[in-house]
């Protein structure tokens, strides 16, 4: 062999497995790197045309506006809500006074404990633009590097300590399950939520934590987080289920760690109340929604869950249906994740057999907004021209 290709070869060829482990490693970065890049370019491309994500999705779930000269709604995603007509038939005599929580507040402290993935982005600019035109405090956690939604006893006494020193009126913002603040001594906030079809909510975190903006500003904010495996990243829902891989796997009284427990926020922080589909957590979310919070919005019923914050909660929904679609390009690039390609509703149909609780919970949700819209009779009132 010629000298000066056995130079060569000593030159680039590495001699010990550590050189070996760290080309890998390189090459891995490379990649995710030339990934990335890509999918930004495409989202550069498409960014001024695309709906996002989570607009879209309530664009597409959403029921016809219901005031005249305002956008409206596209079809509604078919529900197993009642109609209005037979709704009204079956509780007979509504009265919102009676389905109001807020009448129980002390204070003007709203908590918007937010569920992720349930439209929750797009209502915290709703309520930071009300903020202005409605004159509260708007208040936001910080970005965390590790979520955590279940508290110890001395953070739940600190939350509670935090949202009682907020001059009212005040809205505060943060991922957590429900605080009883009572046990410290404390009045209780106006609680408000949002939920959403908890097997479309856990597709739509799915992709979420896929999508390149996502990892890439999660390294941005914690330089030292580790970047994801592509084979991961590549990953499909559909496959995913099918091959049963864990984080599809929705078991019984299994403990997530991907949200993927709409009852968890609002069960609270009690031991029980982890545990997926669970027959003890749905029944305490169901008692606290109704005991404590004002209203839980559902994303699939927009117009109506804007319109019930309007009359339930005014001090702080004051105008927000005009505000929600007249500035509608505000929310328009939140969340936008043009990546979440369709699934099928047979592999939906697989992830359902699991969900049956969640499910209820939902439907209880959904059918309590209704309750209370059905109580502000705007059908027969007369329109002002």
């Amino acid at each position: 062999m010629a000298p000066s290709l056995r130079a060569l070869i000593r030159q680039y060829v590495p001699k010990r497995g550590s050189e070996v482990v760290a080309l890998v490693s390189l090459s891995t970065t490379f990649f995710l790197f030339i990934h990335t890049r890509d999918l930004a370019s495409r989202l550069a491309e498409v960014q001024q045309t695309a709906p996002s994500a989570e607009g879209y999705e309530e664009f597409q779930a959403n029921e016809p506006a219901q005031q005249s000269g305002r956008h409206s709604g596209r079809q509604r995603l078919p529900g197993r809500d009642l109609s209005t007509a037979r709704e009204e038939e079956y509780y007979g005599k509504l009265d919102p006074w009676e389905l109001n929580n807020t009448r129980k507040a002390v204070k003007e402290t709203l908590f918007f404990n937010r569920v992720p993935k349930v439209g929750s982005q797009t209502t915290m600019e709703l309520l930071k633009s009300l903020s202005i035109k409605n004159n509260f405090h708007y208040h936001k956690d910080r970005t965390q590097k590790v979520e955590t939604i279940k508290l110890t006893h001395s953070e739940e006494k600190w939350l509670s300590n935090l949202l009682d020193f907020f001059s009212p009126p005040s809205v505060y913002v943060k991922h957590v399950c429900f605080v009883n603040f009572t046990k410290f001594g404390l009045p209780m906030p106006i609680y408000v939520n949002m939920v959403r079809d908890p097997v479309e909510r856990v597709i739509s975190w799915y992709y979420y934590v896929r999508a390149p903006w996502y990892f890439v500003e999660r390294k941005r904010a914690f330089p030292d987080l580790p970047l994801p495996n592509p084979n991961w990243l590549r990953k499909d829902f559909e496959t995913c289920v099918r091959r049963g891989d864990k984080e599809c796997r929705y078991t019984e009284g299994d403990e997530r760690d991907d949200f993927g427990q709409l009852t968890e926020f609002f069960c609270g922080q009690e031991d029980d109340c982890t545990g997926f589909n669970t027959e003890v957590a749905m029944k305490k979310a169901k008692e606290n929604v109704e005991r404590h919070y004002a209203v839980v919005g559902v994303l699939e019923e927009l117009n109506k869950t804007l319109t019930v914050l309007e009359h339930y909660v005014p001090r702080f929904f004051k105008g927000a249906l005009d505000v929600y679609w007249n500035e509608v390009h505000i929310f328009s690039k939140i969340n936008r994740n043009i990546y979440k390609p369709p699934v099928a509703e047979e592999v939906k149909d697989i992830v359902r057999k699991n969900f049956t609780r969640e499910l209820e919970f939902f439907d209880f949700c959904k059918q309590r907004l209704h309750k209370q819209y059905l109580a502000l009779n705007l059908d027969k009132k007369p329109r002002i021209p």
